[in-house]
């Protein structure tokens, strides 16, 4: 069937460029405010629209919705057409839906830069856009699904590889999620206060907090988690040629997460107003966590049973190997945060992006580059341009991910211990100043890391325009062609 069936990966394609141009421009950003937090003057370049305040949710809306986002409707619709054995070519309302889904979403994403950076938000954390792009998100998201639930409406293949299933999650997961969350109150067209585009939680107090960390760390679930789980059981196996060493570990890892996850973001919450039961709840299933988590991690790993020469042979496989490892730590870790005596000292303190930046960069960032370095060359029919430079690219990538978490731990390891430092009168040894001047060698060391990472980031671009560019055509038979589900 595969022989004779043509795949169309134009829109792939269109995802595929907008995840590279979306992490450079990220990155990029992460980087200048890492070296803001080590060098306040930097804050002054130029004026207000440079400083921490306005670049930061710039730096993560671009990373999340912009690089992470764009990787995930990449993916999908090259693993989509392949695991399901059907192409968008076959039907017009298909192609036509999967490409008002890119322009939408290019769209979105350019008022998203535009108005962040001029200062427009909500303030509420992952969630700064106004109602207005609110609801062309909800347009963008519902042709997303139209267009899994389409594909799969179409499918030659019968059963769903279990990546499929990943990715059906996270369209259902995120959109309950942000429903919910986004539930806003437009002020001017309410009282007559205010800009037209202005609003306010319809939530108050602590039931807005609960609301919006439930939707927080079930983002992380649904967006960092569960389509980059998908990615790993589709390019692994294929990438290997090993098929995955346990389906059902996968499905009881899967249903694990399902359940799992949604109850743990009491977590962030934990000392505050909401109810002790509840940061309770949110502890104990977060460490419940672990078990779902290491599933799926384990499972990745166990794949490569008795074909470890292929991590040293294949740098894209040493991405995804590193990439799953990266997944356990910091599953384990998120999980140790959230034990109340352990986040007695963490809370508020550098240690938690550290935590959030080995996942990230390490666990997200390996993957959806491993995933475009197996794409791109059975997209475009070329020859990857230079395995060497992918080498180099993941050693420097690495290097920076460990000085970016390491210094991270140090760093709020040390903000957690100075904050509750006593005398013998019982008054604070260190004021709030003290901290921060004794943490500048570690923001530095982040500053550098996150540079390694984004130089190593620009060589991966480079590397796939070449090969786009410049590359010898390639038949893919000539590739590995051991796949999921045959694909």
């Amino acid at each position: 069937m595969e022989n004779r069936l043509e795949y169309d990966y134009s829109v792939a394609k269109l995802f595929m460029w907008s995840t590279l141009l979306f992490g450079i421009v990220g990155m990029l950003i992460g980087v200048t405010i890492a070296f803001q937090m080590a060098f306040p003057s930097w804050n002054n370049w130029l004026g207000e629209y440079l400083t921490f305040s306005r670049l930061r949710p710039l730096h993560t809306s671009g990373v999340i919705f912009g690089f992470t986002f764009s990787g995930i409707f990449a993916t999908w619709y090259y693993v989509g057409q392949r695991v399901l054995k059907v192409s968008l070519k076959e039907s017009p309302f298909m192609m036509g839906l999967a490409k008002f889904h890119f322009w939408t979403y290019a769209v979105l994403m350019t008022v998203a830069v535009v108005t962040l950076w001029m200062g427009v938000s909500t303030s509420k954390e992952y969630a700064e856009l106004e109602w207005p792009i609110d609801l062309l998100i909800v347009v963008m998201w519902v042709s997303w699904g139209l267009s899994i639930f389409g594909l799969i409406g179409m499918r030659r293949e019968q059963s769903l590889y279990i990546s499929v299933w990943y990715y059906i999650a996270s369209f259902l997961g995120i959109a309950m999620l942000f429903v919910f969350n986004n539930m806003e109150v437009p002020t001017y067209f309410v009282s007559g206060a205010g800009a037209w585009y202005h609003s306010v939680s319809m939530y108050a107090g602590t039931n807005d907090a609960l609301v919006q960390w439930w939707y927080g760390h079930n983002a992380v679930a649904f967006g960092f988690t569960v389509p980059i789980v998908a990615m790993i059981y589709y390019f692994l196996p294929k990438e290997s040629g090993q098929a995955v060493y346990s389906y059902k570990l996968s499905l009881l890892s899967f249903w694990g997460l399902m359940f799992v996850y949604l109850w743990a973001g009491g977590h962030h919450l934990i000392y505050s107003t909401v109810p002790d039961w509840m940061q309770t709840m949110g502890s104990v299933f977060s460490v419940v966590l672990i078990l779902p988590s290491w599933g799926s991690a384990i499972n990745m790993l166990l794949t490569m049973k008795g074909e470890w020469q292929q991590v040293a042979a294949n740098p894209l496989i040493k991405f995804m190997v590193l990439a799953s490892t990266f997944y356990m730590f910091s599953t384990l870790e998120g999980p140790i945060q959230a034990i109340k005596s352990v986040n007695a000292l963490a809370h508020f303190t550098d240690w938690i992006p550290g935590h959030v930046h080995d996942g990230t960069l390490g666990w997200v960032g390996f993957m959806i580059i491993a995933a475009m370095f197996h794409m791109v060359p059975r997209m475009y029919g070329k020859e990857l341009y230079s395995k060497k430079l992918m080498e180099s690219q993941f050693w420097i990538q690495t290097i920076g991910v460990v000085l970016y978490f390491s210094s991270m731990w140090i760093a709020g390891i040390t903000q957690g211990m100075m904050w509750r430092a006593t005398d013998e009168f019982g008054s604070l040894t260190y004021s709030f100043i003290d901290t921060v001047t004794n943490l500048f060698p570690y923001y530095l060391i982040r500053a550098i890391g996150g540079t390694l990472y984004l130089t190593g980031f620009l060589m991966a671009v480079w590397n796939i325009y070449k090969t786009v560019t410049s590359s010898k055509a390639v038949a893919e038979s000539s590739m590995q062609n051991t796949t999921p589900m045959g694909a």
